[in-house]
């Protein structure tokens, strides 16, 4: 039986608006839903579900992207709402200062805690192209065996839930550095294992890539007030978070079906908390 309920198992509309976790006159963090590009590429010249696009006929304003999250990754995006607004929240990106929390299901039992110093070439960059520094640091926080292999070598399958903080930004760093290390996330098309991949959607009765931004935090551009941007997604394990400095948004994520796809998943009862 599918461990993820029908009713869940399906994209956000396009006619519907995008969930507002927090807004001021500068900034405004959504929840993005996966499936869904942040902008216009042509290496998907398919897609006509863009953030920047629709966002800005949401709220009848231009909004400038600070960072990227991959198509099938769905949690916070933290866009800003004028041209200096954009320039003085990136100087933060490009300075590390910003914290950024992210939940992945990975194959295996992962590493109870990892940190990740592996140096990473751009996809698009020449193979003589010199790698960049790329530092993640990973924990264990949940394990699940299923009795049942996709495998012949092995006795049964297993998972782990791990907590990812990239403390750099390079392009699939998360999904790069868990393949590094012989976990790659269940779903991952590009870095992940296809028969794994298939396996699971077949369990869990849904195909994506199960990685999610968790949480945004930094300082105010203006106000210097430190902000904590949460997605939503409710987990025990997770020590709790101080609160956000400034008052919700309208969204209502927790609505949204690619969080309760990952709600849906963490209820499992299968689950050994670490």
């Amino acid at each position: 039986m599918p461990m993820i309920p029908a009713s869940v198992a399906h994209p956000h509309a396009q006619d519907q608006p995008l969930p507002v976790l927090w807004r001021d006159e500068h900034l405004i963090a959504i929840y993005k839903p996966a499936q869904w590009l942040v902008h216009r590429t042509g290496l998907d010249a398919g897609e006509t579900r863009f953030i920047v696009q629709t966002l800005r006929d949401q709220i009848g304003k231009h909004v400038f992207p600070l960072h990227r999250l991959d198509k099938g990754t769905c949690g916070v995006l933290l866009l800003a709402l004028h041209a200096e607004a954009a320039s003085r929240t990136r100087q933060q990106f490009e300075n590390h200062q910003i914290g950024k929390r992210y939940l992945a299901m990975v194959r295996g039992w992962a590493p109870l805690h990892a940190e990740v110093d592996h140096a990473l070439r751009p996809d698009d960059a020449p193979e003589d192209a010199a790698a960049q520094p790329a530092q993640t640091r990973f924990a264990r926080l949940a394990t699940l065996e299923h009795a049942d292999t996709y495998d012949a070598r092995f006795a049964g399958t297993r998972l782990s839930l791990v907590q990812a903080e990239p403390h750099t930004g390079r392009r699939h760093q998360i999904r790069r550095h868990l393949k590094h290390i012989a976990h790659p996330i269940i779903g991952d098309a590009t870095h992940g294992k296809g028969p794994l991949n298939r396996w699971w959607a077949e369990r869990l009765g849904l195909q994506r890539l199960w990685l999610h931004a968790w949480s945004l935090s930094l300082q105010h551009p203006y106000t210097q007030v430190p902000l904590q941007i949460e997605s939503g997604l409710q987990f025990a394990p997770v020590a709790p978070q101080p609160a956000s400095a400034s008052a919700p948004g309208s969204g209502e994520p927790q609505s949204h079906p690619s969080l309760q796809q990952w709600q849906a998943l963490l209820r499992s009862p299968q689950w050994s908390r670490d």
